[in-house]
């Protein structure tokens, strides 16, 4: 694929993703995955994915600010931390199609479940070991390719949380992940100089569509949130799998 050509992928998936991660709090992987899948390496899109979501969190932390509670964020950030080192040594092994295959099947059949059912009851049972577990999955599939968000997101979801709640959740649980990947794959070489350019287009793309996104999550209701959550999550997996049959 021609240069300029990949250019304007990394650029347009960097767009869409920082609005998407601003309305949200998560997902800037997948949905950026969804453009870069067609033109970029898979190293240098995990790279750029773990770089873009966590420039979209610092930007989130200081324009959408939620009451911090420790008790609540501690174990899925204490999972996240012995997730991210295991999700980074499966990275050089791991057949990134039928990951995203996998993840895309998930995705596709039990996000519209979820959207579709409000009979579903909020799980109660499980208490901050459960929560530790899927902090640790996040953190797995953070180190793989900075999809920190989809299981804390999820969870979040089957506990019934508001959105407030669910944003504190993902939002800090994102941000401590994102950052102890970054030093992971900066001390272990997976980021390289050669892919400096790279960021360089991805920060400046998705800094302002990252800003209207937190404004617009402001103004929404707890129900919208959730649809827009669970739509997301939908459109992330039906690309995954658009993406990963072919190559498959």
């Amino acid at each position: 694929m021609p240069v300029d050509s990949v250019f304007l992928i990394v650029a347009l998936g960097a767009i869409v993703a920082g609005f998407v991660q601003g309305l949200s709090g998560f997902a800037f992987g997948m949905v950026a995955m969804s453009f870069w899948a067609w033109g970029v390496e898979p190293r240098l899109a995990s790279a750029m994915s773990v770089f873009g979501a966590l420039t979209g969190q610092l930007l989130a932390a200081f324009t959408v600010r939620r009451k911090f509670h420790l008790a609540t964020v501690l174990p899925f950030l204490l999972g996240g931390i012995v997730g991210i080192p295991i999700g980074v040594s499966i990275l050089p092994r791991l057949d990134v199609h039928l990951f995203k295959l996998c993840l895309g099947i998930v995705l596709v059949i039990w996000c519209p479940i979820m959207l579709f059912s409000n009979r579903i009851p909020p799980i109660r049972r499980g208490g901050r070991l459960a929560d530790a577990v899927v902090g640790a999955i996040g953190g797995i599939m953070g180190g793989i390719g900075g999809f920190t968000g989809i299981a804390p997101t999820l969870w979040c979801t089957l506990r019934g949380f508001d959105k407030d709640k669910q944003r504190v959740v993902i939002q800090n649980f994102n941000l401590g992940a994102l950052l102890v990947t970054m030093a992971v794959y900066v001390g272990t070489g997976i980021i390289t100089r050669d892919m400096l350019p790279m960021f360089a287009i991805v920060a400046p793309a998705m800094l302002i569509p990252t800003l209207l996104g937190t404004r617009v999550y402001i103004g929404i209701s707890d129900i919208a949130f959730r649809r827009i959550v669970l739509t997301l999550l939908t459109c992330s997996g039906i690309a995954m799998l658009v993406a990963a049959i072919p190559k498959l």
